[in-house]
């Protein structure tokens, strides 16, 4: 599925037509350095502009975990500078964010342990998948001693309910991928064997979506779905006028009025 990989640790990129792959890559754990998050910031609004890339995939090298989250390593060694750590907290937040309000659609593989920052990155995402066997899924800070810190609380609220996400995360539960899926957590569950290549896939179906149509109900649904319903009667008003006649909009209708699937995104 995957053409040839750059060697750029700690993730891997690579891109395929339209969809652009990024791969933790720090087996089998996949922690996430203060290197991967270093890397990942410069990398999102590359993607974010250029008009090459329509979807991205978020995944794990190996067949064990999608990650553990932060590596705690590292961060016992920023010892009680409590600047150092809120600065590496807010780093955090605004790459997730960054994420979660990109204009092009972000799919997420979860299998094996996706605790903490491992949840909470896919948490970012607009589409997440979960593995059929395996799964470990959850936000068990409290085990540590402490709460989750890169929006883990307020996105499993927003998703799943103020019920499950308190169920989640005050007893620190690992849930299974059918669990996630029963709750709303994730879109699909898919067999082990088959969940990166449906990752692609699923990717490649939204990238093959008119680009601009994508990019405003992102906007209208991650920015302003929990506004009042008269704001987001307005953004949707300014996104029909935004795609209305484009190539895109002219091709859809010819297609939909000549029995054929149509071809967007020919630039």
């Amino acid at each position: 599925m995957i053409e040839e990989k750059s060697k750029t640790k700690p993730f891997l990129f690579t891109q395929k037509d339209a969809v652009a792959i990024i791969s933790i890559n720090k087996p089998p754990m996949n922690t996430m350095s203060l290197e991967f998050f270093d890397k990942l910031e410069k990398l999102v609004p590359k993607l974010s502009e250029d008009r090459n890339v329509r979807a991205i995939v978020i995944t794990a090298e190996g067949e064990d975990n999608f990650s553990v989250g932060m590596d705690l390593k590292q961060i016992a060694g920023v010892g009680r500078n409590k600047k150092r750590i809120q600065d590496i907290l807010d780093q955090r937040l605004r790459v997730l964010n960054a994420i979660e309000k990109m204009r092009k659609p972000v799919v997420a593989t979860l299998f094996g342990y996706c605790l903490g920052g491992g949840l909470e990155l896919p948490l970012s995402c607009h589409f997440r998948l979960a593995a059929e066997k395996g799964a470990k899924i959850g936000l068990p800070e409290l085990d540590l001693g402490t709460v989750p810190a890169w929006g883990g609380s307020a996105r499993l609220t927003r998703c799943v309910g103020r019920l499950y996400a308190l169920d989640m995360i005050l007893r620190a539960k690992k849930i299974s991928g059918p669990e996630a899926y029963r709750i709303g957590l994730v879109n699909e569950v898919v067999p082990n064997a088959e969940l990166k290549d449906r990752a692609f896939e699923l990717a490649k179906e939204l990238s093959d979506m008119p680009m601009m149509a994508v990019s405003e109900m992102l906007s209208c649904i991650v920015e302003y779905g929990d506004q009042p319903l008269q704001q987001g009667l307005y953004q949707e008003r300014q996104a029909v006028l935004k795609t209305m006649g484009t190539k895109d909009n002219m091709e859809g209708m010819m297609a939909f009025l000549q029995k054929r699937k149509p071809k967007f995104n020919q630039f």
